[in-house]
């Protein structure tokens, strides 16, 4: 009962807006990401992911480890390096608020 109860608090802690990006901040931190998953988060190169209407806390999530090293690719570590770790949640903000 007790790990139910945390779970939800979790969940409810994280979905809060405090925690929630800048879509307007990350669209400007975000310029180089068009590059491959272009402009408006729709990528026109087949081995790039679509970013647009992702979940925002999932994005953040792979910016996190792509920048920390748990996922690796040789392309996005380095990317994601470039980011400022307070400019991560505007970033996946402004993904999750385009239209897929």
């Amino acid at each position: 009962m007790k790990k139910m109860i945390l779970a939800a608090a979790a969940t409810i802690v994280m979905a809060s807006p405090a925690f929630a990006g800048d879509p307007a901040i990350g669209k400007t931190k975000s310029a180089t990401c068009a590059a491959c998953h272009g402009a408006n988060g729709i990528s026109a190169i087949p081995m790039y992911p679509n970013l647009a209407g992702q979940k925002e806390a999932y994005i953040a999530k792979q910016l996190r480890d792509f920048k920390s090293g748990a996922r690796k690719d040789p392309v996005m570590a380095p990317m994601a390096m470039a980011i400022a770790d307070e400019d991560i949640e505007h970033v996946a903000a402004y993904f999750a608020s385009l239209k897929p």
